[in-house]
């Protein structure tokens, strides 16, 4: 991925050089309401609401995002039990609160306030997602956000594997003139790589920007790209977005300019689409109607391995 400094919005600069070109907007999407996953996880979804998102988001295939929200004291962990996936990966993103997974692998941990969970599911795999046990007994404000990114034909069929990744380990990139800061969770800006291991080229940025804050994105033109508004009111390529806004990208131009209005913090997505078909059904992102009976088969066969509720 290219990055830019640029701070003005001219094609060409003094010397001659060719500038990006500010990237065209599809739209600004918002999602249809709320609904619950299991009983700990009310989300919005958003690519639902876009029309064709798989194809003008690939290889991104699902965001659900948790708005805060107040969670009171509980003796019972509030989640989502045991269940399946595979041929792809869940990326979770805390902001606010506590989880704690398991799976089938082996694999597990508990993710608070700045931390990722990136689980691939690929051949197969069991999990189940809780709220935090010393969490959930003091409750508390809790925002999340779940994404599901494909994986390539090629390794559909790895095997599985969980990157628990704590705040500490991510980069950020503190932007010129106090404008606010970018953590680079997948991908590279500026020179700082973020610490996720991906199966194909996706950037995943936090972006937090002070009133009047501007950043520069600048992604290849073939990449897909998106943004989540998660606070403030924000003017993207000169369009006026706000809260709860999620905006979708066309593959014309590179450049992505975010000017603040007020302060605001952004979950900035793109990636190289995966030229494959895509057949969902359920838990389940494979190539082919086959596969996805395969996927059956191989869960009930005992394949997934086993986890306890």
């Amino acid at each position: 991925m290219t990055t830019s400094t640029m701070t003005d919005r001219q094609p060409t600069s003094t010397t001659g050089a060719v500038r990006p070109e500010l990237r065209a907007l599809d739209g600004i999407y918002r999602a249809r309401g709320l609904h619950w996953v299991g009983d700990g996880f009310r989300v919005a979804g958003f690519f639902s609401a876009i029309p064709d998102a798989v194809r003008k988001l690939s290889p991104f295939l699902l965001l659900d995002y948790r708005p805060t929200y107040e969670y009171a004291p509980t003796d019972k962990p509030r989640g989502v039990g045991v269940h399946p996936h595979r041929g792809f990966e869940t990326v979770t993103i805390a902001w606010q609160g506590s989880v704690a997974h398991h799976d089938s692998s082996g694999g597990g941990g508990v993710i608070g306030p700045g931390d990722v969970q990136w689980m691939t599911a690929a051949s197969g795999i069991l999990h189940k997602e809780y709220h935090e046990k010393e969490y959930a007994r003091r409750g508390g404000p809790f925002q999340m956000a779940q994404l599901w990114v494909n994986l390539p034909r090629a390794h559909k069929m790895s095997p599985p594997r969980y990157q628990g990744i704590v705040a500490e380990q991510i980069g950020v990139v503190t932007l010129p003139d106090d404008a606010g800061s970018v953590r680079v969770i997948a991908g590279e800006y500026l020179g700082v790589k973020g610490p996720a291991k991906t199966f194909t080229k996706v950037d995943v940025f936090d972006v937090r920007l002070e009133e009047q804050g501007k950043v520069h994105f600048a992604f290849p033109a073939h990449h897909n790209v998106g943004l989540l508004v998660m606070k403030g009111d924000v003017v993207i390529n000169g369009t006026q977005a706000t809260l709860h806004d999620f905006a979708v990208f066309e593959n014309v131009g590179e450049l992505v300019v975010i000017e603040a209005e007020s302060e605001a913090q952004l979950l900035v997505l793109s990636g190289e689409p995966i030229d494959e078909p895509v057949v969902q059904h359920g838990p389940f992102v494979m190539n082919t109607a086959q596969e996805i009976d395969q996927a059956f088969t191989d869960l009930q066969r005992g394949k997934f391995g086993h986890l306890a509720d």
